[in-house]
């Protein structure tokens, strides 16, 4: 009689997501590495994802400059399609502001300083207007604006002008919204073990809050000033008037109005939104101090390595 063999033990492999008390420890320990990146390390990678996030912008906004569809529908394709600026941000390890208000949970947990949080934020976001402005510059000499007898700058000055008139209160509002969702993309990404897990975890809350028209700081600093730099074209402003259907006032779309009227309130709302709804609580939730022990515990259970 032959006897079976069978091994003493299977080494089981764990596939799955991480779970999201790992989520938080990831990101927590990801602070402390992007504290202590170099100022020049920090404002390249914030150059990086000024770039982007304004191909993104871009991209978006020439999909859907000659669109026929539904208000709504036409909104979900410029998202999904904008969600490519991230994808790039998430792969390519840029230093994104928005997204780095997530290491909100690195200070807290005290792995980094107020100072190493701040410069960082500061640093990044400056490389991201730096970053976004480049792709002005460069979008602006592709003549792309003229495409489709000027359908794409009519849609790129309509978008300007629509941002620097909104209220303080509502921009505020969407800022802080926007960055919830900013931020829930990149804690999904932290769940993903593959780059395709990251890339699909992307598309839905980004597509959600360009729909939702939310606003995003750093895609604004592409969107307006491409505006504001269209606004001198008098065929561009013909057409986006016909695309309106009617005579458009300019006279917010400046550069005062892009930083006084958007960039400050949408900033602002940005930081609520990514350090409070998403970091704080999270942190409140899973790396709270006196709760670690028990989720150690379920993570042992569900992730036994």
């Amino acid at each position: 009689m032959v006897e079976n063999k069978v091994p003493k033990s299977i080494q089981v492999i764990d596939i799955d997501a991480y779970s999201p008390p790992l989520i938080a420890s990831r990101i927590d320990k990801v602070a402390l590495v992007k504290a202590k990146l170099s100022f020049t390390q920090t404002l390249l990678l914030g150059i990086l994802a000024g770039v982007y996030i304004a191909i993104g912008a871009q991209f978006a906004t020439f999909v859907i400059s000659d669109s026929t569809l539904h208000f709504g529908l036409n909104s979900l394709i410029a998202g999904i399609v904008f969600s490519l600026g991230l994808m790039l941000v998430v792969v390519g390890g840029s230093e994104l502001f928005t997204g780095n208000c997530l290491i909100i949970m690195g200070y807290i947990s005290k792995r980094i300083t107020m100072r190493e949080m701040l410069n960082n934020w500061t640093i990044s976001y400056i490389g991201n207007l730096i970053g976004s402005l480049t792709m002005v510059c460069w979008m602006y000499k592709t003549h792309q604006f003229e495409f489709f007898h000027n359908m794409v700058g009519a849609k790129a000055l309509l978008i300007a002008n629509t941002k620097v008139n909104l209220p303080f209160s509502a921009a505020l509002a969407r800022g802080v919204l926007c960055n919830s969702m900013v931020c829930l993309a990149i804690w999904l990404c932290f769940s993903g073990r593959s780059v395709a897990d990251k890339l699909l975890s992307i598309v839905f809350p980004i597509g959600g809050f360009v729909a939702s028209g939310f606003e995003h700081c750093v895609a604004n600093m592409y969107f307006i000033p491409i505006g504001v730099v269209l606004k001198k074209h008098p065929e561009v402003v013909a057409a986006a008037e016909k695309m309106a259907g009617k005579t458009l006032d300019l006279s917010q779309l400046t550069w005062k109005g892009f930083f006084i009227n958007n960039l400050v309130p949408v900033t602002l709302g940005n930081i609520v939104g990514g350090v409070i709804l998403v970091g704080i609580m999270f942190w409140l939730v899973y790396l709270r101090p006196h709760i670690s022990l028990s989720f150690n515990v379920k993570q042992d259970f569900f992730h036994d390595k």
